[in-house]
């Protein structure tokens, strides 16, 4: 396992939720990352209890969090150390209501 993987899987196993993302929970940078912050907010989630990491500070992260997940973009959500997935797919498991189960522990 290479350095850049061994610290994803690290960041991923030692939080909650962890977002994989463009900008910051206060200061998104596109619009899908922004996306992926309300909708953790609709669910009940506080920003401070998000462990997001900015994809645009280190290229290495930015490339490996897609082969750690084998998942092609950003943003990408785990929670629990599972790999839930991207904004879309937040979208239609918070509209189900599955999203807010798998986060309060209940899935």
């Amino acid at each position: 396992m290479s350095d850049v993987q061994a610290q994803l899987d690290q960041l991923v196993k030692s939080n909650d939720i962890v977002l994989f993302m463009k900008g910051s929970a206060s200061f998104p940078m596109c619009g899908f990352s922004g996306r992926a912050i309300q909708i953790l907010k609709a669910c009940g989630v506080e920003p401070k209890t998000v462990k997001t990491v900015n994809v645009l500070e280190d290229e290495g992260i930015r490339q490996g969090i897609k082969e750690f997940s084998n998942w092609p973009t950003i943003p990408q959500l785990y929670v629990k150390g599972e790999f839930i997935g991207g904004s879309d797919i937040m979208m239609e498991m918070y509209e189900s209501g599955e999203l807010q189960q798998v986060i309060s522990g209940q899935a």
